[in-house]
């Protein structure tokens, strides 16, 4: 998916009330509190020193737009940037491992024919998925592996209702993401452009910040944490 150039110039503005605040470099805020680093396909080490990022800032610092650079930057380096370290995909699902006895979920809109993901006539579709994806865990995975997942997804009713309630029930907010897409993907809707009804009071609250220490407060939506055995949801399914 290719994502608006609001979409970054939202991160961007993001990023520069970050450096007003805390007196950082600009530089820095973009890498610790944008998705950038990601987006431009460079990874998850979020390494200052990459060529690649070095490239990006090198432009910044030349150009006399920086939000027009900072989407032509990430437009010529288009690419699937898909979560590390996938081990199965099946429709908008897929997981990977975290060590031996740990799985991550991950969510991607894949509906191709205009259906948004998560509404409620694509609900057995969605449960369909994932129990095929629980049939391949099952066979791939140890028995007392535990299910891990991360989003703001976990607070919408259209995406809880797919998960066992043992699973729901540990749900808590976790510490800033501001680098991560379980945070910034509440902007986005299913064609890669940005809801505006929630820029207007995102920047808002942004602007009524005096330090660092509320800026999570800002997002519409918290990112849940949740964990528990996977055999909740070999239950769930049925497995």
């Amino acid at each position: 998916m290719t994502y608006s150039k609001q979409f970054f110039d939202l991160q961007f503005h993001f990023a520069s009330s970050v450096a007003a605040l805390s007196g950082m470099p600009l530089a820095s805020a973009l890498l610790d509190y944008t998705n950038f680093y990601v987006r431009f396909g460079l990874g998850r080490e979020f390494d200052a020193t990459h060529p690649a990022w070095r490239e990006y800032l090198n432009g910044l610092e030349r150009s006399t737009n920086q939000e027009d650079w900072t989407f032509s930057f990430y437009r010529a380096c288009l690419q699937d940037v898909r979560p590390p370290s996938v081990i199965a995909s099946v429709g908008c699902f897929s997981y990977a491992r975290l060590g031996s006895d740990y799985i991550r979920l991950h969510f991607q809109n894949t509906e191709t024919e205009g259906h948004s993901p998560l509404a409620l006539e694509r609900r057995e579709h969605r449960l369909a998925e994932l129990q095929t994806l629980f049939s391949m865990v099952l066979q791939s995975e140890r028995p007392q592996a535990r299910v891990v997942g991360t989003s703001w997804l976990y607070n919408l009713t259209a995406y809880r209702r797919l998960f066992p309630e043992a699973y729901l029930a540990t749900a808590a907010v976790t510490g800033p993401r501001f680098r991560n897409m379980p945070l910034w993907g509440q902007f986005l809707d299913r064609h890669g452009a940005v809801k505006q009804g929630l820029v207007a009071p995102f920047l808002r609250q942004l602007a009524n910040q005096s330090s660092l220490d509320g800026l999570s407060q800002c997002f519409p939506f918290q990112v849940l944490e949740l964990e528990a055995p996977v055999s909740a949801f070999y239950d769930f399914h049925g497995l």
